[in-house]
């Protein structure tokens, strides 16, 4: 079924991001492997294709359209190729939204130029070693001295840790005031008393660096406040469905390129005298597998609408992130069983899917969260 909700802007972004992954992804996805690190440099040339600020202020540097479409184009693309990429998601779905939407006119000309070349790579730091999915819980502090808050505590599971030059930071300023006494600062590389730990042994996404972060007695500027003193967790629940939409997106474009890699084998590989995909089950189960991602796709679609016309709801996005995370995963185990033992050969691109597309289920929210949120809309 055609898809309606991309124009023909769209799709030459599309290829844009196909010949950034081509030319300057491609050539370099073993060594990232086994770096466990995408290379620096790689963010810097996202940059001069336009891949990163499109959806940023024209005046620091940036495309100006704020367009989501734009934003999920990136991101299936980037989701086909595979994992070993600069984490544009992070930058211009997940962390770019605050700076653009928090930051004040200093703060903006202090960091965003840097931010739109690809030269300032961010992170944010919510996730703690006894704090997931329940942010209450966080116990990073930040204490007002002066002209400076100084914050203490430690962060696990940090996307981009390694290599990040701006951290958002959620620290508890107000012991006293609940989920009103949160703050959102903005720690940058080389400050003293903040020590990025080890770089975590993750089961998939290798090239993508996540780390562990320690913050020590770190004096951060008040002038590095993002946001309102106090509002944190608020201006973390304002971009939170942006960012389960975009996993919602990533997931399905890349069980749909997981998909197709399989129909093609199940076409070529013969057993008994005839091609696998031949034997009923088999064809039944991708008979199975195209409709749900067709169906999925469409919801996606009615989604990124929405964004663009500013109807997206949290609940929305939470539908979209459980469902379509779960049907990737189920999409790509299907396809290993359908590979046999090659499906169990890291030779094989489906068994490197397989071990990759296990966190989506759990980063963003679990699926037990999203479900938790949905089931409070429901009045229950």
């Amino acid at each position: 079924m055609k898809r309606l909700v991309f124009e023909p802007e769209h799709e030459q972004l599309r290829e844009t991001a196909r010949q950034f992954l081509e030319k300057e992804c491609a050539p370099h996805v073993e060594k990232w492997e086994q770096d466990r690190l995408v290379a620096r440099e790689a963010y810097a040339a996202a940059g001069k294709y336009g891949l990163i600020g499109f959806n940023m202020p024209e005046e620091y540097g940036g495309g100006g359209v704020d367009d989501f479409r734009f934003n999920a184009v990136i991101v299936e693309e980037f989701a086909k190729f595979g994992p070993a990429t600069p984490g544009l998601s992070l930058q211009n779905d997940i962390v770019g939204p605050y700076f653009a939407s928090l930051a004040n006119e200093e703060q903006k000309q202090r960091w965003l130029p840097g931010y739109i070349t690809g030269e300032l790579i961010g992170a944010i730091a919510m996730t703690e070693p006894g704090a997931g999915s329940d942010l209450a819980g966080i116990k990073t502090t930040a204490v007002r001295d002066g002209d400076d808050w100084i914050l203490n505590g430690s962060k696990t599971f940090i996307s981009a840790g390694i290599n990040s030059d701006l951290v958002i930071v959620v620290a508890r300023t107000d012991p006293e005031a609940g989920h009103k006494g949160f703050s959102l600062l903005v720690v940058e590389r080389g400050m003293e008393g903040f020590e990025r730990g080890r770089k975590l042994d993750k089961m998939g996404l290798h090239a993508a660096d996540t780390a562990e972060l320690h913050f020590e007695n770190v004096r951060v500027p008040a002038s590095n406040l993002l946001g309102k003193e106090g509002r944190g967790f608020y201006h973390l629940m304002t971009n939170l469905p942006s960012e389960r939409l975009s996993i919602a997106v990533a997931a399905i474009a890349g069980a749909r390129a997981t998909f197709d890699e399989t129909l093609q084998y199940v076409k070529d590989r013969k057993a008994f005298g005839q091609p696998i995909g031949s034997f009923q089950h088999n064809r039944f189960v991708m008979a199975d597998m195209d409709t749900e991602l067709e169906i999925a796709e469409q919801y996606i679609d009615r989604c990124l609408r929405a964004v663009v016309d500013g109807e997206l709801t949290a609940v929305q996005a939470s539908k979209a992130k459980w469902w379509c995370t779960e049907l990737g995963k189920r999409v790509v185990d299907n396809c290993v069983q359908l590979h046999g033992g090659y499906g169990y050969m890291n030779e094989y691109k489906v068994a490197r899917d397989y071990v990759d597309v296990r966190i989506q289920t759990i980063f963003g929210g679990t699926t037990e969260i999203m479900k938790e949120i949905i089931g409070r809309d429901l009045g229950l």
